[in-house]
């Protein structure tokens, strides 16, 4: 019989480009593929690293400068609803969640478009055509659900949330909303839900992306009881918002040699430094 080592994922750097949360500022990822066999261990364990997916892609800010952005997640055990997100939950009692696999449909599409025109016209999305919507939410290679919620009493597609499942709990890969419903704060309503979904499946955590202080796009996160941030290689409860300083200094920054060293395998084992390479994405 023929034994292979399974090969370690090689880690790549993006280009700098101007950052999408805070002004005057430059971003930069490091990436690796997500293939094989072993995709799904790998989406487990860097998710917990502070790493995001898109599509075939994990990913983590490595910003030359700066190490505002912090992978954000609710401790489901820790979630207690406050009074304003309770009258979210009430204002959206006519919407049923339908959760189905990962597979784009017009519907779908009209209103992604819908949303990115009131939201984000200016955003990296905004050119986005049907095709690149549907690789979007098709090319997985993990376990991923489409969980979509329609008003019963219009029959309207009202949400919907392209979502992970993970080991560990549920991750928020994107969501998007009918811009049209302002009040309903369609937006928190979706995490309140997808908290309601971890908790049916006995899963403890939902992972939110990033959260960035200093950045009004994502304040919104720090306003869910029971939220951890990945800081300094482990997760830590939120403490006062205001406490996480985003103007870091560019020396407090690991090399990315150091950083590639520092990410554990599915298996526990270390990647050694030399696999991070630059890389064009």
């Amino acid at each position: 019989m023929r034994h292979t080592l399974p090969i370690a994922p090689q880690f790549y750097v993006t280009a700098p480009q101007p950052c999408p949360y805070l002004p005057g500022r430059m971003e930069r990822k490091l990436f690796t593929a997500l293939q094989g066999e072993g995709a799904q261990r790998l989406n487990d364990s860097l998710s917990k690293q502070g790493f995001r997916r898109s599509q075939n892609v994990l990913y983590r800010p490595a910003c030359a400068e700066c190490s505002a952005c912090l992978s954000a997640r609710i401790n489901v055990h820790d979630f207690h609803p406050s009074r304003s997100q309770r009258k979210t939950l009430n204002r959206n009692s006519t919407l049923e969640r339908r959760s189905t696999s990962p597979w784009a449909t017009e519907e779908q599409y009209a209103l992604f478009r819908r949303y990115l025109e009131h939201r984000h016209a200016d955003g990296g999305m905004a050119d986005m055509d049907t095709f690149e919507f549907a690789a979007m939410v098709e090319e997985t290679p993990i376990r991923t659900r489409v969980v979509e919620y329609v008003d019963t009493e219009t029959g309207e597609l009202a949400a919907v949330c392209l979502t992970d499942v993970l080991d560990d709990g549920v991750s928020m890969v994107y969501s998007f909303y009918d811009p049209d419903r302002t009040s309903a704060s369609l937006g928190t309503y979706i995490i309140l839900d997808h908290i309601e979904i971890a908790r049916e499946n006995g899963l403890p955590h939902v992972y939110l992306g990033y959260w960035v202080p200093g950045s009004p796009k994502m304040g919104y996160k720090a306003a869910f009881s029971g939220l951890e941030v990945y800081v300094n290689g482990a997760w830590e409860k939120m403490r006062d918002p205001d406490g996480y300083d985003a103007q870091l200094h560019p020396l407090s920054n690991d090399p990315i040699s150091e950083q590639v060293a520092n990410i554990s395998l599915p298996d526990g084992r270390p990647l050694p430094a030399h696999r991070s390479r630059q890389g064009g994405r």
